[in-house]
């Protein structure tokens, strides 16, 4: 998935398999067979073309890695511990990303219907803005480890 992931565009078995071989020796029906179980998982999607097929990764690494965080976190008995001792485990690189992740979400409130003698301000809002959740990260997030790299 890292390779799919990585090159954000539709892969042939022989892409992924040429730049495997540039670290190890890796057989080619291994990586056919690793590419369509990620698709039988739904992982990827992919599109025939000529004999072969072209496999695209469903969501990106980043959404897939919200929806684990996201999953992990809706089953704590105590979120808001779990974000405690979670912010302590981060850098301070990881905090600050953190912070700018933050400031990206929260936006400005509308303004709000004013009286004939109070002057429209726009107030600052601190929640965070409602959005949609990502996909479902596939079945079994430890196969998808086991095919990380390749």
């Amino acid at each position: 998935m890292s390779r799919v992931w990585k090159w954000n565009r539709p892969v042939t078995v022989r892409e992924v398999l040429e730049d495997l071989q540039k670290e190890r020796s890796i057989a080619y029906t291994t990586v056919m067979t690793v590419l369509d179980n990620l698709h039988q998982k739904g992982w990827v999607r992919r599109e025939a073309e000529g004999r072969a097929y072209r496999y695209e990764a469903v969501s990106t690494r980043a959404a897939y890695a919200a929806a684990l965080m996201n999953d992990a976190w809706s089953q704590s008995d105590n979120p808001a511990a779990a974000l405690v001792a979670f912010f302590g485990m981060m850098s301070e690189e990881q905090r600050e990303a953190l912070r700018d992740a933050v400031r990206i979400v929260q936006v400005p409130e509308t303004q709000k219907p004013t009286g004939p003698s109070e002057p429209a301000e726009p107030a600052e809002r601190t929640e965070p803005v409602e959005r949609t959740e990502p996909a479902e990260p596939p079945e079994n997030p430890a196969s998808a480890q086991e095919t990380d790299g390749r």
